[in-house]
């Protein structure tokens, strides 16, 4: 019996799993690879090797290969791709029978794609780059409990960007006193306020005494208001058991809407906490710590349109996106790209954009994208260009590093998202003459005014690292 070895390369794998005449089966997940393969490996046999190691392959031949229909279960490497301006790899395209995919299991699909195959010796590098969920597979998935219509219809909130903050600093204060931080940011003018990712249950603050101070401020300030208003309760916890009973005290108190850390505290836990949040009528705001762990490096890891994807099939009503313009790593058109794919019920192909398939999610709901990270009142004309009514912006220290106070830099927040919202509906060019708009909106408002003299020389005008491959050219 023949026995494969890596040393002289993948050629069986090539002769099995590397097939450039397949055609494409609707029902087929595909996946685009980016291989930075070992010295002397061959395209062909890398691209057949990764088919067959995130499906049906070995590293030898198997007697129960027999016992089973290979042609109808293996992966397919069906077509491979030069990446633009960067010839240490090339983009390999696979394609998956539906039925080697548990359904509605978003954890199984990953397993597959991104498992074993990502140690795989022939490799140097290994990154996957997008992939196409056929909308068999996406019918089986929950998706986001709301979506961005039903939140819009609970808050009462039409007509413009959802304005946030992240409550700072986000580790050390009391619970009375991050409550009262919460009031003063909603009583200004925000319409939600957040624990940042890494606010769970510490010793300076346990999560029940958090939970009611903020629920608190949250009541008082919608009498004080007159208007809807929210604070995502990180319900992320060591094991699944005391996340539920956190999201089961958030509702019990009366909060509209909890937070998840969806990759530290993984996708089963998501899915799971998705479905809770769908039949008991709760919003769920999803943070994406450790996604740059994953998504950062060019060459070897997994994209965030994946991560995107993936996330939306698991199900989140909110999901961080970058923010183009502020602190955090993000390439404009790749942002856009992934922007679509949280809201969109059906995404073309766009190259452009980093988009490598169609994709169609039915009758999904879409997620709101979430700028957030180093913006303030100055970055509103772009923001509201770049991502639009549906979205949510979040100022942290662009709303409590205002020095008049948190319900000042809230108030700031608020002038300045509907003026560049009322200009742009006037049909001005609002991002290129936000600096005009801001002036004349903050000629009436001393706190905008303020806001705006304080942030005027922060930028945070950094190279991006991880680029669309269509800009190496």
């Amino acid at each position: 019996m023949a026995t494969k070895t890596y040393n002289a390369g993948v050629k069986e794998y090539r002769s099995t799993y590397w097939e450039p005449h397949y055609t494409v089966k609707d029902t087929d997940i595909l996946a685009c690879f980016k291989i930075t393969p070992q010295p002397g490996v061959d395209r062909e046999e890398v691209a057949a090797a990764v088919a067959a190691e995130s499906s049906t392959g070995t590293w030898t031949t198997v007697w129960t290969d027999l016992l089973t229909d290979l042609d109808f279960y293996k992966g397919r490497a069906y077509k491979i791709e030069d990446v633009p301006g960067d010839d240490t790899c090339f983009y390999a395209f696979v394609a998956y029978p539906i039925d080697l995919f548990e359904e509605g299991s978003i954890v199984n699909v990953l397993t597959s794609l991104v498992g074993n195959v990502f140690g795989f010796k022939a490799l140097r590098a290994l990154r996957l780059e997008d992939v196409r969920f056929p909308i068999a597979y996406v019918k089986t998935c929950g998706g986001p409990p709301a979506g961005i219509q039903v939140e819009r219809d609970r808050f009462n909130k039409y007509g413009r960007p959802l304005l946030g903050c992240t409550i700072k600093p986000k580790l050390g204060l009391s619970a009375k006193n991050y409550g009262r931080a919460v009031y003063e940011c909603l009583r200004g003018g925000l319409d939600l306020t957040k624990d940042d990712e890494n606010v769970n249950s510490q010793p300076f603050m346990r999560w029940r005494d958090r939970f009611e101070f903020v629920v608190e401020g949250c009541q008082k300030a919608e009498r004080e208001t007159g208007e809807r208003k929210g604070h995502y309760l990180n319900v992320t916890a060591p094991t699944v058991e005391e996340m539920f009973k956190r999201a089961e005290f958030a509702k019990e108190l009366g909060a509209p809407i909890i937070m998840h850390d969806f990759l530290t505290g993984g996708f089963t836990a998501n899915t799971s906490l998705a479905n809770w949040c769908r039949n008991n009528g709760m919003l769920l705001h999803i943070h994406r710590a450790m996604h740059a762990v994953l998504d950062r490096n060019p060459h070897h890891g997994i994209h965030f349109r994946v991560l995107t994807k993936c996330l939306r099939l698991s199900g989140g009503d909110h999901l961080h996106s970058g923010t183009v313009v502020g602190k955090l790593e993000g390439d404009r058109e790749a942002t856009l790209g992934w922007i679509d794919l949280m809201r969109e019920r059906f995404i073309k192909e766009d190259r452009s954009r980093g988009i490598f398939f169609d994709q169609d999610f039915g009758s999904m709901p879409g997620v709101f994208p979430v700028a957030s990270g180093g913006i303030h009142v100055w970055h509103m004309p772009a923001l509201v260009n770049i991502f639009g009514d549906d979205s949510c912006l979040q100022f942290g220290g662009g709303t409590l590093g205002h020095p008049w106070g948190n319900a000042a830099g809230a108030c700031a927040n608020r002038v300045a998202v509907e003026a560049c919202v009322k200009a742009r509906n006037e049909g001005v060019a609002v991002e290129k003459e936000g600096k005009t708009v801001l002036m004349d909106a903050a000629k009436h408002s001393p706190e905008l005014q303020i806001a705006m003299e304080t942030w005027k020389e922060i930028k945070f005008e950094f190279d991006t690292v991880d680029k669309l491959d269509v800009a190496h050219k």
